[in-house]
């Protein structure tokens, strides 16, 4: 039937990126004097069709956001790229989803910090909620002032740029409206508020205990935020890393596996020859491991999880004689070493029967969040016989987890009996018994544990998805190396092997 309905285009783009290092977040600076930027590309239109505003109001009507004027949104995209490229950016988000008040209070939340934001025109809730195309920056001020008249060579842009927020010391977030305070609360208050509806799904989809706990997490106003603690960049290894004679590190998966490129990448940096080694290989004789220093279990999702977290794998060795024999000779060679990560470490614990001094280590069960985890959270090193974690004792920083069966669990052997390596720790650094920083449940906060004589060791975080700093969501600013504190670990390899 006939329609006089607008047609709607949708156009999505890739590009590439030349300096991941240059990536923009929404964390406002707050050790500097800055201006909080709006750049308006829907130019003061403010519609309000279809907005988050007028669905929590029940009321519906009236143009939506559009682009209206493409050549803007390419004159904002090279003026973005030239300040970013040239350090002026100290933060960026976009206000498309939610508004301008939606963008300001998620830098400013995760910031900790408080804002005065400031409305001019006429129709403040159509300015704040208005879901129109455009970003809101933070520059220093100085440099701001510098700018002004570089910024008249983007005519359709810098007509429509308007400061619209400053920091406070006073962790509040106050609206003036022309000159009157529209509205004052405290930043903790509206944290809580703008939580509020995650939570209550978080409570039913979830388990209720772990939603309480991360909410209680996100509301903890003293909470340091993610560190690096106890560690001093090691100075590089030249003489490990360009050895003529490199150990063949075996960089073992199974159907469903996805992490083994990023492991080959860690291994072959550290100075080995990465060798990709699939289950089927093993089963048809075209490999036997005698002629391997070293095994990688990487992570992913062997046969989609649908066995238990790794059985199936494990399976494929324990019920295949040939395989088994393979495995049982290698883990029985003392000038061998093993790493177990995810997918990888569960598998492991599976087979720990098989592996000399393991009959300690746990099983993995489902999380107790009852969904899958992934982030970026904190672990301490342990002293420990791992010879993969040697000179890091004390070590805490953030690492990637990844996994949705990652709690340990204990048949025989008691939790303060275990030879333990990694153990999750809150941002305060202490051992993490509650929800986020301890993601799965795991008792005692356990991460990672290894084999008496610490030739083997399986860990559920990924040291592989973060050995250069710039691979992880969160830096320290004072790190300009590019590698981060978990290429250790495969430097440590390297060295072992070379010694062994």
């Amino acid at each position: 039937y006939a329609t006089t309905s607008p047609t709607s285009l949708v156009i999505s783009a890739f590009a590439p990126v030349c300096d991941v290092t240059k990536t923009l977040t929404p964390e406002l600076k707050t050790d500097l004097e800055s201006v909080i930027l709006l750049i308006d590309l829907g130019k003061g239109e403010n519609r309000l069709g279809g907005s988050i505003l007028q669905q929590t109001t029940g009321k519906f009507g009236g143009p939506p956001p559009d682009a209206d004027d493409p050549s803007i949104i390419k004159e904002f995209f090279e003026l973005i790229q030239i300040l970013n490229e040239n350090n002026y950016l100290l933060a960026y988000h976009d206000r498309s989803d939610g508004g301008l008040i939606t963008t300001l209070c998620e830098m400013a939340f995760s910031s900790r910090c408080g804002l005065e934001i400031n409305i001019e025109e006429d129709d403040l809730l159509a300015v704040l909620f208005s879901e129109e195309l455009g970003a809101v920056i933070q520059i220093e001020k100085d440099k701001y002032i510098a700018l002004k008249e570089f910024l008249e060579q983007y005519p359709l842009i810098s007509a429509h740029i308007s400061e619209k927020a400053t920091i406070t010391k006073e962790k509040k977030l106050v609206i003036t409206h022309q000159g009157e305070i529209a509205l004052t609360t405290s930043l903790n208050d509206a944290l809580n508020s703008f939580s509020a509806p995650s939570h209550a799904m978080q409570k039913l989809r979830d388990n209720p205990k772990t939603a309480e706990e991360e909410l209680t997490s996100i509301l903890d106003e003293t909470d340091p935020g993610l560190n690096i603690y106890g560690y001093k960049q090691a100075q590089s290894r030249p003489s490990l890393i360009q050895t003529k004679t490199k150990p063949k590190i075996g960089i073992l998966r199974e159907q469903g596996i996805n992490g083994q490129t990023e492991m080959a990448a860690a291994f072959m940096r550290a100075g080995f020859e990465a060798i990709d080694i699939h289950m089927s290989d093993i089963l048809i004789g075209r490999e036997d491991l005698k002629n391997i220093n070293g095994l990688a279990f990487c992570g992913g999702f062997s046969y989609g999880d649908v066995m238990g977290a790794g059985k199936g794998w494990a399976g494929t060795v324990r019920y295949n004689p040939n395989v088994r024999s393979s495995f049982e000779s290698f883990f029985h060679r003392e000038n061998t070493f093993t790493l177990g990560v995810c997918n990888g470490c569960q598998m492991l614990s599976s087979l720990r029967d098989f592996i000399p001094g393991a009959s300690h280590w746990p099983s993995f069960l489902k999380n107790e969040s009852a969904q899958f985890e992934a982030r970026l959270t904190m672990v301490e090193v342990e002293s420990s016989n791992s010879i993969l974690l040697q000179g890091l004792e004390g070590s805490k920083a953030p690492i990637i987890v990844s996994h949705g069966e990652g709690r340990t669990s204990y048949e025989k052997a008691q939790v303060s009996g275990i030879n333990s390596c990694l153990r999750y720790v809150d941002n305060y650094g202490k051992v993490a018994t509650s929800y986020p920083a301890n993601p799965n449940g795991s008792e005692a906060g356990i991460a990672g544990v290894c084999s008496d004589d610490g030739r083997v060791t399986i860990m559920m975080p990924h040291p592989e998805r973060g050995f250069l700093n710039r691979q992880l969501s969160w830096r320290s600013t004072r790190t300009t190396e590019p590698e981060s504190i978990w290429m250790e670990i495969f430097h440590n390899a390297k060295q072992w092997s070379q010694q062994s």
